[in-house]
Parts: structure tokens; C-alpha cells; sequence
């Protein structure tokens, strides 16, 4: 069964890799180019008119990678799997609606806020719903009322708090993602890590699964996670795409992913976390995602507050070209961050385990 997991890996690598040049072509013939801001550093205005929803390319891949790995195999799908691709396409085709309204429509806002939020939400509660439902053998179903770090712990929130605790965590991923991804390959070489993380994840509740307990020598370290292996798969089909597509996305960059690809990333990651049990341990793993969002909060309450900013210019990145950093250092560095993050909340995960054991 392990086969799926390299063969979604593969899969994905390799049909953004070949793919994305395509779809450049495609865009750049119809004129799909990125506007940028005024307002930002000045040497982001060599970016202007580049290839934008490049998300295309990545949410695409990743679910054929996931597809052609079940019929390589011969395994089917599982709810799990499929509720967070759902998921990462419905957030996808949000960000797509967003960035065609930009693009096509010339207009620079895009989706207005109320639609845009709307189509969030639609697509969340649509997840959240439908992941308390579909209960295996043992009672499982996709995702847990209780909260979670590297297991569940306390007492069940209900099903009405964890539609809206769940609605919080894709909101708050999508938007993080979304507020990364400006300077090239930043959010997708970050998301890369983050997917390899879960890769890990995956395999290892498979192998320390309840299910095996019979076999398992301790089973109360055992997870009560439905499909761990299939969301290993997801992890491993996301992780190829976004390194196949990181090649033409770095600096500098030939596509943008857009909203496209940042929306559904962020949504990818939460369904992930969600239906691995991992809800609280996401905010370690995606710690860079975290700290650029709060830089936002933290220079508008400032502003607010005080009149006062406290960056340069937010989100973080900027702040930092800013003050003259190139943005191939910045990018490598917030990367080394996102990886000392991904390394810590594997740490902690394995303690956690090691500590019930």
C-alpha cells in the first residue's frame, strides 16, 4: 500500500513539471497577467503581467496523481481523501473566481468581500458537515468533534462548535497561505514542507493505527484516525505538485499561482489537519503561514490603536525587502523558518507518542 504514496508523489511531480509550461503558454496568450500594487516594493513592478492562477496546475495534477495512484493500485479512494481534495477544489474554485474577475474583468479587487467570504464558507461547512459522517467498521468518521493536537483530547465539542471551529481553520489557513504567497515561490516551497510533514504523519498513524492494536505493542498509543494512509497519499500527491510547480515558480518566477493556488492550499492543509487529528499541531507545522498573518494583525491593530505602524509594510516579506534584503534571501530564509518549524512539530508529534508508549 506504501506504492501509492510514491506513486502520487511522482505523478504529481511530473504533470506540473511538464504541465505548467503548458499552461504559461495558455496564459500568456490570453493575456491572464498578474497585476500588481502600487504601493508594494519597486521591484516587484518587473512582475507586472505575469502569468497568474498557476494553482490551476497543482490542483489539477494533484488529483490526477491521486486518481491514477488508485488505479496503479488497485486500492480505492477513501472518504477522507476525498472530502480534503473536495475541499482544496472548492477553495481553489473560489480563489479561480477571484482572480478571473481581477484579470479578465480588470478589476482589482476582484470578488467582493461578502462573495468572496461567502464561497468560503459555502465550501467549509460543505466539509465540515460531511466529515462527521461516513463512520467506518469502528466508528470512525473522517474527522472528530473533539479538538485536537497530536490526538484528540477532552471532551466533544458538538457538531454545531466544530462546523464553526472548523470554518475558523480553513478561513484562517486560505487567508494565510493567500497573505504568503508574494515573493516568488515563497508559499509554494513552504507548503512543500508542509505536505512532506504530513506525508510522515500519515504513514506513521497508519503503522500505530487502532486498527492493528491486535498487533501493536502498546495499543494505547494506538491513533482513532479513519484513513491515515490515504491522507498520507493526498499529502504525498500535494507535495509533488508543489515542487513540480515550485521549478517554474521560483525566482523568477514564469507563473504566479494566484489566489487559485493559495486559497486551496490553505484549504488542503486544514482538511489534512483536520481529518489527521491534528488541528492545534497545524499552527507549529505551518508556523511561517501563522507569523506572516499576524504580522498583518499586529500593523493594522497597530494603525488603528495607535496611528502607528509597526512593520514597514505588511505582510512580513515586504517588510523585509523593505529594508533591503533581496527576495531570493528573503524567500530562503522564511524557508529555513518554515522548516525549523516542520522539524519542531514533528518532534513534538513523535514525543507524543513516545510519551503515551
Amino acid at each position: 500500500m506504501m506504492k501509492q504514496i510514491l506513486f502520487a508523489g511522482v505523478i504529481g511531480l511530473f504533470l506540473t513539471l511538464v504541465g505548467t509550461p503548458l499552461l504559461i503558454k495558455l496564459l500568456a496568450r490570453k493575456g491572464y497577467g498578474q497585476y500588481i500594487r502600487d504601493d508594494g516594493p519597486r521591484e516587484h513592478a518587473s512582475k507586472r503581467g505575469t502569468p497568474t492562477m498557476g494553482g490551476i496546475a497543482f490542483i489539477l495534477a494533484t488529483v490526477a496523481a491521486y486518481f491514477l495512484s488508485k488505479v496503479i493500485t488497485g486500492y480505492p479512494p477513501t472518504y477522507s481523501g476525498l472530502l480534503v481534495l473536495g475541499l482544496m477544489v472548492g477553495m481553489g474554485m473560489v480563489g479561480f473566481l477571484d482572480d478571473y474577475i481581477k484579470i479578465v474583468k480588470r478589476r482589482s479587487l476582484g470578488l467582493r468581500a461578502k462573495a468572496k467570504m461567502a464561497g468560503q464558507l459555502l465550501g467549509g461547512i460543505a466539509f465540515a458537515v460531511l466529515a462527521l459522517q461516513f463512520a467506518d467498521n469502528r466508528g470512525n468518521t473522517p474527522a472528530s468533534t473533539k479538538l485536537s493536537f497530536v490526538q484528540d483530547f477532552g471532551w466533544s465539542i458538538g457538531p454545531v462548535l466544530f462546523v464553526i471551529w472548523a470554518l475558523f481553520m480553513i478561513l484562517a489557513m486560505s487567508n494565510g497561505v493567500n497573505l504568503t504567497d508574494g515573493l516568488d515561490g515563497l508559499a509554494t516551497g513552504a507548503s512543500v514542507l508542509v505536505f512532506a510533514a504530513y506525508t510522515f504523519i500519515g504513514v506513521w498513524q497508519f503503522q500505530e493505527s487502532c486498527a492493528n492494536a491486535m498487533t501493536l505493542t502498546n495499543p494505547a498509543a494506538c491513533y482513532q484516525v479513519r484513513d491515515p494512509l490515504d491522507l498520507a497519499i493526498v499529502a504525498s500527491a500535494l507535495m509533488g505538485a508543489c515542487l513540480g510547480f515550485l521549478w517554474w515558480n521560483t525566482s523568477p518566477a514564469k507563473i504566479f499561482m494566484g489566489d487559485t493556488g493559495s486559497l486551496a492550499l490553505g484549504g488542503a492543509l486544514a482538511g489534512l489537519a483536520i481529518c489527521s487529528r491534528t488541528e492545534l499541531l497545524l499552527a507549529l507545522l505551518g508556523g511561517l503561514f501563522v507569523l506572516i498573518t499576524m504580522s498583518v494583525v499586529i500593523q493594522v491593530g497597530s494603525f488603528r490603536l495607535t496611528g502607528k505602524r509597526v512593520f514597514r509594510m505588511a505582510p512580513l516579506q515586504h517588510h523585509f525587502e523593505l529594508k533591503g534584503w533581496s527576495e531570493v534571501l528573503v524567500v530562503v530564509r522564511f524557508w529555513i523558518i518554515q522548516g525549523i518549524c516542520v522539524v519542531v512539530g514533528l518532534g513534538i508529534f513523535y514525543a507524543g507518542w513516545a510519551a503515551d508508549k
